[in-house]
């Protein structure tokens, strides 16, 4: 069986290109319904962000830096590399394109349900990957 957090990693690096597929994929990890920092997604939603995610940044890979492992709770803090190459949707509205390597840490914490995640607290530091890529200027 694919350990939970290399198969993550691995579809939000690269999800498989037919709907039908990539739902079937994403339904190996994820409950029918997903509270997102207080946001319930289906799977419908998490194709549309993974998508979203792989249409803004090409070569995306991440590095685990630590995983803690607690019962139904599963911690893991990462780094999510890319080139940034299509439009990025982000908190102060759309970045097109720089072409630039870009990175993001995060921290997720993930709830499990009957074997599955039904629960995530998303930490990412955005602030510094738009400072990175030159969107914002921190004095």
């Amino acid at each position: 069986m694919v350990d939970v957090v290399e198969g993550i990693m691995t579809l939000w690096s690269k999800l498989p290109a037919g709907d039908a597929e990539a739902a079937d994929a994403l339904a190996q990890f994820y409950a029918d319904e997903v509270d997102v920092n207080g946001s319930v997604l289906r799977i419908g939603d998490l194709i549309a962000r993974a998508r979203s995610l792989q249409q803004a940044l090409s070569d995306i890979r991440h590095v685990l830096l630590e995983r803690v492992d607690a019962g139904d709770k599963l911690v893991i803090a990462y780094v999510l590399h890319g080139r940034h190459t299509g439009s990025l949707s982000t908190v102060i509205g759309e970045l097109a394109a720089t072409g630039r390597e870009v990175s993001i840490q995060g921290m997720d914490v993930l709830t499990f349900t009957d074997g599955r995640i039904s629960r995530i607290t998303v930490l990412a530091d955005e602030l510094g990957m738009l400072a990175r890529l030159d969107a914002v200027r921190l004095r």
